[in-house]
C-alpha cells in the first residue's frame, strides 16, 4: 500500500501521440512523418486499431543523436 503512491509520484508519460511530439520538437507532423518514412526518425508504435505513438526512450535517442550530429558538423566536442 505504502509503493502506491510512491509509484504514482514518479510516474512519467512513456509515449508520445504526434501533438504532444509535434510540440516538443517544435516541427509539424508532415515532418515528423517525412523523417519516418526516410528512416531518420523513429517509427512509431501501434497501441491499438488507431492509436500510434512514439516510446519516450526513442525520442530521447533521436534528440541526443542530433545533438551529437550537431556538434561534429560544428566542430564542436562536447561529447
Amino acid at each position: 500500500m505504502g509503493n502506491t503512491s510512491k509509484q504514482n509520484e514518479s510516474f512519467t508519460p512513456q509515449f508520445y501521440r504526434l501533438p504532444q511530439l509535434k510540440a516538443r520538437l517544435g516541427v509539424s507532423g508532415s515532418s515528423i512523418w517525412a523523417w519516418v518514412k526516410k528512416g531518420t526518425f523513429p517509427a512509431p508504435i501501434k497501441l491499438a486499431e488507431n492509436t500510434t505513438a512514439w516510446h519516450l526512450s526513442d525520442i530521447e535517442a533521436w534528440e541526443k543523436s542530433r545533438i551529437q550530429a550537431s556538434q561534429r558538423i560544428n566542430g564542436e566536442s562536447h561529447v
